[in-house]
């Protein structure tokens, strides 16, 4: 009766950002209720928790923001990343979605504004993948932003300086990578989302040897991409090396 109660007032509202801040607001309250909604409902309500409705979200973060979902770590850190991970309250953690917000979608850079995106990819986790909430920790790396608009912006929620690059930026990703593995151990999965292209392959090179990494705009669009075509070769027949491929399009993918 709840659930088919809470749908239909979901329903009545008529922008998909409404939509967002309902289910936001219903995830605070009753977080069972919430995922009982979007596991029963998800291709309709898929859209509204994730793309492309998050990306609205997340420029309108510093606006919306109420109550804080997931762990923000910035350049102030630096030194006791270990110690702020050992504050967190829960503590099997299996799985970490990290953004820097340089990247956010196709929205440039967002700042801490994109935390949107690994709080929300990590509620697909559960809802899809079946992985508990608690053992989720969705965070964001705050390293200033380049974007003018929300360093004037008297309701951003990051550091009000432009973007740490070079060794100042990589020290304190290393720091935190370094932190994880001690705190949780070798398993954790870290997956790397809407980081800029020129810090996305560098990350995922420099870790993938060390720690269970995994960039989701770099690998998992091309893994699916890979799967439609194995699936279609079912029914076409013949060989991969056969076919003639167009390739359109500026992401990151990596075939």
């Amino acid at each position: 009766y709840q659930e088919k109660k809470l749908m239909d007032n979901i329903r009545q509202y008529q922008v998909p950002p409404q939509k967002y801040m309902a289910m936001m607001d219903l995830e605070e309250r009753n977080e069972r209720l919430f995922y009982k909604l979007l596991i029963d409902n998800v291709e309709e309500l898929l859209p509204v928790v994730y793309t492309p409705t998050v990306g609205e979200a997340c420029q309108k973060y510093g606006s919306i923001f109420e109550c804080p979902q997931g762990l923000y770590i910035s350049l102030k850190e630096k030194g006791k990343i270990l110690e702020v991970l050992k504050n967190w309250p829960k503590k099997n953690i299996q799985v970490i979605v990290m953004t820097d917000g340089e990247r956010i979608l196709g929205l440039r850079d967002l700042g801490c504004q994109g935390m949107g995106i690994p709080v929300r990819k990590l509620a697909l986790y559960t809802a899809l993948g079946g992985v508990r909430p608690s053992s989720c920790l969705p965070v964001t790396i705050d390293v200033g932003t380049n974007n003018e608009q929300l360093l004037k912006d008297e309701f951003y929620i990051g550091l009000r300086q432009r973007r740490a690059t070079g060794k100042e930026y990589y020290d304190l990703l290393h720091e935190f990578m370094t932190a994880v593995k001690h705190n949780y151990g070798e398993k954790v999965l870290i997956q790397f989302e809407d980081f800029a292209n020129h810090n996305a392959f560098e990350l995922l090179a420099k870790y993938s040897t060390t720690h269970l990494v995994f960039n989701d705009d770099i690998q998992g669009t091309a893994a699916v991409v890979l799967a439609g075509l194995v699936a279609a070769l079912k029914l076409l027949g013949g060989s991969l090396a056969k076919q003639t491929f167009l390739f359109l399009g500026a992401g990151e993918v990596r075939l």
